[in-house]
This record gives structure tokens, C-alpha cells and sequence, in this order.
């Protein structure tokens, strides 16, 4: 009996740095039984079906490096578990979560692969996973498959699990700046930066952005009266009690007004240019629906703009536009709206198009404004009549290189008053490019957490690189928002490495957390008793911001069902690299396997960082050309080789001699360490052995300790009072 088929047999989620890449991926171990026997060019019509459900394969350059790569791929025959890696990946693409990176290797066993995809989101990858299985199989068998129906609900849980484009052009500019990101919530908060030196992140607001501004920014009218004496133009007008009271302070101002919600935002419930009183009684009864309380007040005549400010400065600027259809004698308003404005690719129902969608049925403004010109949906405009449908909500074209100098003055003068940190200013003024008072243009709101979609993607003109300018504004030039971060990956000795390095560290004022396998330790104090080493732990210390270093222990069990904790650390220890026995659950059988899974540590090193290695293990010392940052040997042999090529070539080292420990770069030498004043361990006291100390105390040059502070340290280490306890070599 034959087996065509793609098994699961485990899948997981490296949720940080790994044996694959640096970043999160879907790793899946599969069976494709006998389908090892037949490569993708045995399958008649197979490429033919493939491709027509899957155009964008051909964007895929696989190994050959080159578009259309992957393809090139499926001509020459390659087999399912490789052709899944794609399919999963263009699913995840064309859901609307872009990913790139994957991985298949065949295992020792006969038609068993690992497939690693990166995803963005667990859920989402793993759902992409089980529809690309169906998909592959249903092109190897010749049946139908409906891609639509299948990409429906993917792209909902899309919308659903994934970061806003606003969030995600922070994160990425982040990125860009080396600086880390960790997602707090199913939602847009997410954490640039580790520790004490973190800030957080709501979409556009900040955990600099007040909520005493916020608040302010969502009354209209304290708004008003405090940039108003300020000296910044906005438009007279009040709070008003009904509809009476709306047409009475209308008169007062004077004709035309403008009537809108005092608390609402986006638009909602905003009536421009009203004339009669009818117009502003309906006016009055849609901002009611929309707000806590109404106000009317003088209305501006021009073109409505967004400006964007940053810390005081203004980043990016859109213009508005009003929309119109023009009548043919036979078409309804509805038939106009959807032809000659909701056809436009620009207009969408979610947040990734400029412009939005025009639906009377939704919007009673746009029905406002239909009566006003006595008509409603289903009236049949003349031809060449034309028709106003909406005069706002269109805010999208970039005039960001066109306003005025002191234009920008006044948006940042106005987001100072207010109080935000990053604010969308609203103004109407005639043309941009000429200041204000030159034409009676005003300041008519100011909003927090403003859109960022607009400056991103609009409907005309250049994108705006509004994610870096809130990233620069929360990490000056010159941060990028880490802290130390130490991680001892090997087999044996990590807690205790980790412990005299956190003993060291304090002593420089530092708090430190450290994540080992006996507990999870803030100082001297332990927050949680057993083996804190897994990723979720590891997180809290990043987390926490009283935490100015961190320490990772790393077994190579971790790396393999985890992943790394951080994206990136300053100093990299590697103690040892154990051999295949007690993995072969991994289907690792291989030395050279383990060497590929402990280099992850290596990997991650920061340029700026060290990897500090074992120069008596042989195969921990290759480790070394791996290394973006410098690299430091450590050795119990005063005639380590290793350790004198590495000296010939100027690098840093550490060897024990005599009792002494003894730092080397080139062909000058120093006492580092007098081991001779090391307090014997008690009778309960894990043993700090010469390995160790050598270890932690290498990484304590990586990190800049001075000799001194090294020597007191050693001199007051005490592993009982630690939490160490029986020697067990952990």
C-alpha cells in the first residue's frame, strides 16, 4: 500500500532567533511517504496547475537567486516538502502578511523534512501551513481547489491578528535602526527597546503622549480656547444646548457655520458651510449622535489639510479634496457614487486604501449633503449636473514640501499647547504654501493618536517616512534602546557563569535580571524557583523596566524548541558544544548538527559586541568567524594554540596560570585576577570552577568591567547566598 500524502508530525513556533534565522518562523517537521519518489517534473500538468493558482510564485528566487528561481526549481523537479515551504509562504503573502525567508532540509530519515517558513504571526502561519498542504496535494492529484474561499478567512484572521500599517511602519523603521520590538498585546502595542531604556508604542501614541493632553485634544472647545490664547487661528464659535441654540449662535458668528461633535474624531458628524436653519436643526441631530456635545463655529473657506507633528515638528502634511459625481440623465446618485468614485483603486473598506469607500447607506452626512442639493439616492441627476457628495473625509494627497514656514510654526506651537507628543493638526486654508493670516485659514482641531496611512500610502503624490520621524523622536541619534544583554548557551556551567557575571555587573550600580536554570533572579533576589531558561521568562526581563542588564542561559535544547529570548546581545558566551546524543527527538544525529544549533548564540552577536569562546574546545573555537563583533578566547592552557594565533593576530584573550589569570592582547600581558583570594565554596556551594570563572570573567572585559572592580567581585562571590545550590555543575 502506498502513501501520497503530507504528514505533520510536530509543529512549532521558534518564537526568537534560531537555528533557521534571526527571526521568528514556523518550523514543521513533515512525512511525505511516497511522495520521495515523486519529484515535482514526474507529475504530469503539476507546474501547469501550481502556477495558475499561484502567479506570484514567480517573484520566489529560491537558491538560484533570482526571480523567477523557484520555478526554475519546479521544472527540474524538486519535492513536496521544498514546494510546501512556497506555497506557505505566498498564501501568508497574499493574506496580507508579507514574509520572505524559508527553509526545507530532508532528515536522515527517508522522506522526513523540516520546513521552516518565517511568519509574523503564529496563528495565521500555521493556518497558511494547513492550506498550503491542501493546496500541493490537490495540484499533485488534479483536483479543484477554490484559492478564493480559502484566502477569505485567511485574510480575516490577517486583518485580525496582524499590526495596523501605522504600527508596522514604526516597527519596521525600528528595525531599520537596530532597534528591538517585542509585541505586547493581540493588539497594536508593541515595545521598541529592552529594559530601562524601552519606550512604548499605541499606533501613534507613545508613553510620552499625556493623557491629560489626550483628553484636552478630545474637547473641541478647551481645545480652541487654549490655542486661541495662545495666539494660533482657529474659528469663533461655542458649545451650544439643542437645535435652537445652534441656529441662535449661528447668527451670532454669523452665516456660513460649520456644526460638529465636540468629541468625536475622523470626521464623524462634521456638517461644513451650512447657510439655512434647517441646514444646521439637521446638522445639529448628526452631530448629536456622534459626540457628548455640539459646537458651531465660524466656517473656513478652503481646502482642509492634515499636518503631522513629531516632537514639535512637522513631518508630513495631506491635502483634502471634496468628492463629486457628474449626472448622465441616467444614472442614479448610487450608480455615480460606485462608478465614478468607489471604482477608483485608491477607494477601499479597510484601513490599507487612502481613500475610503463612499456608501450612502452609512454615511448620513453624505446623505446631508444630498438634501441640501435636493436629492437623495436614488435621484437621477441631470447630465452634466454636478453633484456634492461628501466635502470632507478625503484627506490624502501629500503636500508635505508645500506649506509654509510659519505654517509649520504655528502645527508645532499647536501640538505644544495641547500637550502631544505626536499630534494630527487639522487646518483649512485656501493654499497651503501661504501663511495663514494672509487668507483667514485656521487651526480647527488637533488630534491624538493621528492615522499615519495617509502620509504612507496617499492617493497622490510622495510617501512620507512618518514611522522613522516618531522612531528618531523616541530614540535620539546615537540610541538604539538596549541594554546589555549577556547569553551563555553550552551544555553545562551557564547558571553559574551567570550568577558571577551578575555579581560583577551590580557591582557597577546596574540592575540585573537573569533567566537561568535554577530560577529567574532580579539582583540578588529570586522571582520564580526552577528552570527560568524558556523564551516566555526570558521576555519578562526585557520587559521589565527597572532591568539595565540581562542574562540568558541558552541550552541548545532551548534554541531548538524556542528559539533565543532577544533578538541580538552584546557578549555571546559559548562554554562547549555537546555531541548528538539525547537529540535524536530533533532528528539530529550529527556533530556537525550541534554545531549549527549552538552558533545561533554566536549569530546574534551585536558588531559592536564579543562572542567569548572556549579555546580548549576545538569546535567552539570555529565559532569565531561567525562573529560580527570582536571575538575573546578564554583557556585553562597558557600554551593554548588556539589562543596564540589569536594573539599573533592582536586579539584578546584570557588564560589561567599559576593561580593568575592573565589578560593578553598581541604580545602584551596583565594580571587580571589573583585566584588565590577566591573563598573556598561551603559544604552546600556549587564549586565555581576554573572554567567558569574563566568564562564570566572574559565576558566581564567584553563588557568593559575594569581589573578592580573583576578582583572585588571575585574576591565577594558568594554562590550559597545566590540561590546556587548542591555542585551539580549548574
Amino acid at each position: 500500500m502506498t502513501k501520497r500524502d503530507i504528514e505533520f508530525l510536530r509543529v512549532t513556533y521558534l518564537r526568537g532567533p534560531n537555528l533557521w534565522t534571526y527571526r521568528p518562523v514556523l518550523e514543521a517537521w513533515v512525512d511525505i511517504g511516497d511522495l520521495e519518489d515523486s519529484p515535482s517534473n514526474t507529475i504530469p500538468g503539476f507546474y501547469e496547475r501550481l502556477t495558475a493558482w499561484l502567479p506570484g510564485l514567480i517573484e520566489h528566487r529560491c537558491g538560484v537567486g533570482e526571480r523567477g528561481g523557484f520555478l526554475l526549481r519546479l521544472k527540474e523537479g524538486t519535492w513536496p516538502a521544498h514546494i510546501l515551504e512556497h506555497v506557505t509562504i505566498e498564501l501568508q503573502n497574499l493574506a496580507g502578511m508579507r514574509v520572505g525567508f524559508g527553509k526545507a532540509r530532508q532528515t536522515h530519515v527517508r522522506g522526513v523534512y523540516k520546513v521552516a517558513v518565517r511568519t509574523r504571526h503564529e496563528a495565521l502561519g500555521r493556518a497558511c501551513l494547513e492550506a498550503a498542504r491542501d493546496l500541493v496535494l490537490a495540484a499533485i492529484e488534479d483536483r479543484p481547489f477554490d484559492l478564493a474561499a480559502t484566502l477569505a478567512p485567511l485574510r480575516e484572521m490577517a486583518d485580525r491578528y496582524c499590526l495596523g500599517p501605522s504600527t508596522t511602519a514604526i516597527v519596521d523603521a525600528a528595525t531599520e535602526r537596530n532597534i528591538p520590538a517585542i509585541r505586547l498585546t493581540e493588539g497594536n502595542l508593541v515595545q521598541l527597546g529592552y529594559g530601562i531604556h524601552q519606550h512604548r508604542i499605541w499606533t501613534a501614541e507613545t508613553d510620552r503622549t499625556s493623557a491629560i493632553a489626550e483628553g484636552i485634544a478630545s474637547d473641541k472647545d478647551l481645545t480652541k480656547t487654549l490655542l486661541k490664547g495662545c495666539g494660533v487661528p482657529v474659528p469663533e464659535g461655542r458649545v451650544v444646548q439643542g437645535p435652537a441654540d445652534a441656529w441662535e449662535a449661528a447668527e451670532e458668528i454669523g452665516l456660513p457655520v460649520a456644526v460638529k461633535p465636540v468629541d468625536a474624531n475622523h470626521g464623524r458628524g462634521v456638517s461644513l458651510d451650512l447657510k439655512t436653519r434647517a441646514e444646521i436643526e439637521a446638522a445639529y441631530a448628526l452631530a448629536e449622535k456622534e459626540g457628548s456635545e455640539v459646537i458651531v463655529e465660524r466656517f473656513v473657506p478652503g481646502n482642509e489639510h492634515r499636518l503631522l507633528v513629531v516632537g514639535g515638528r512637522v513631518v508630513a502634511a495631506a491635502r483634502g479634496e471634496s468628492a463629486w459625481v457628474i449626472g448622465d440623465g441616467r444614472s442614479t446618485v448610487v450608480e455615480l457614487i460606485d462608478r465614478q468614485l468607489n471604482s477608483d483603486p485608491r477607494r477601499g473598506t479597510t484601513e490599507d486604501y487612502p481613500l475610503n469607500h463612499i456608501l450612502i447607506d452609512e454615511d448620513p452626512a453624505v446623505r446631508l449633503e444630498l438634501e441640501r442639493q435636493g436629492l437623495h439616492a436614488d435621484s437621477v441627476p441631470a447630465a452634466g449636473q454636478k453633484v456634492l457628495i461628501q466635502r470632507n473625509g478625503n484627506v490624502a494627497f501629500d503636500v508635505t514640501d508645500q506649506v509654509h514656514p510659519s505654517t509649520r510654526q504655528i502645527a508645532g506651537l499647536a501640538a505644544r499647547v495641547v500637550g502631544l507628543d505626536i499630534a494630527g493638526i487639522d487646518l483649512v486654508v485656501e493654499d497651503i504654501a501661504r501663511p495663514l493670516d494672509e487668507q483667514g485659514g485656521a487651526i480647527v482641531e488637533v488630534n491624538a493618536g493621528p492615522g499615519l496611512l495617509m502620509h504612507l500610502k496617499p492617493a497622490e503624490g510622495k510617501p512620507q517616512p512618518v514611522g522613522r520621524a516618531i522612531v528618531d523622536h523616541l530614540f535620539p541619534a546615537g540610541s538604539d534602546g538596549r541594554i546589555p544583554v549577556i547569553g551563555i548557551a553550552g551544555s553545562e556551567g551557564g547558571a553559574v557563569i551567570g550568577h558571577l557575571l551578575s555579581r560583577l555587573l551590580q557591582l557597577t550600580g546596574k540592575q540585573v535580571g537573569l533567566a537561568c536554570s535554577n530560577g529567574l533572579y532580579l539582583n540578588h533576589r529570586r522571582v520564580a524557583a526552577g528552570d527560568c531558561t524558556e523564551w516566555r521568562l526570558g521576555q519578562r526581563l526585557l520587559r521589565n523596566r527597572a532591568v539595565e542588564a540581562a542574562i540568558f542561559e541558552n541550552g541548545p535544547e532551548l534554541i531548538l524548541r524556542e528559539g533565543l529570548a532577544y533578538d541580538r546581545c552584546l557578549v555571546g558566551i559559548v562554554t562547549d558544544i555537546p555531541g548528538p546524543e539525547g537529540f535524536a527527538e530533533y532528528y539530529l544525529q550529527e556533530p556537525e548538527q550541534m554545531y549549527a544549533v549552538l552558533r545561533t548564540q554566536v549569530d546574534v552577536v551585536l558588531a559592536e559586541g564579543a562572542a567569548v569562546l572556549n579555546a580548549d574546545a576545538p569546535e567552539v573555537a570555529r565559532l569565531a568567524e561567525l562573529s560580527d563583533g570582536a571575538v575573546i578566547y578564554y583557556s585553562q592552557d597558557p600554551a593554548s594554540p588556539v589562543l596564540a594565533r589569536h594573539r599573533a593576530e592582536g586579539g584578546w584573550g584570557l588564560y589561567a596560570h599559576g593561580g593568575r589569570i592573565m589578560l593578553t592582547q598581541g604580545h602584551e600581558e596583565r594580571l587580571l585576577v589573583d585566584l588565590a583570594s577566591l573563598p573556598p565554596p561551603g559544604p552546600t556551594q556549587a564549586a565555581l570552577t576554573l572554567s567558569h570563572a574563566l568564562a564570566g570573567i572574559a565576558a566581564a572585559v567584553a563588557l568593559g568591567l575594569p581589573a578592580e572592580l573583576i578582583q572585588a567581585g571575585i574576591e565577594t562571590y558568594a554562590p550559597g547566598q545566590l540561590g546556587l545550590g548542591a555542585p551539580d555543575g549548574h
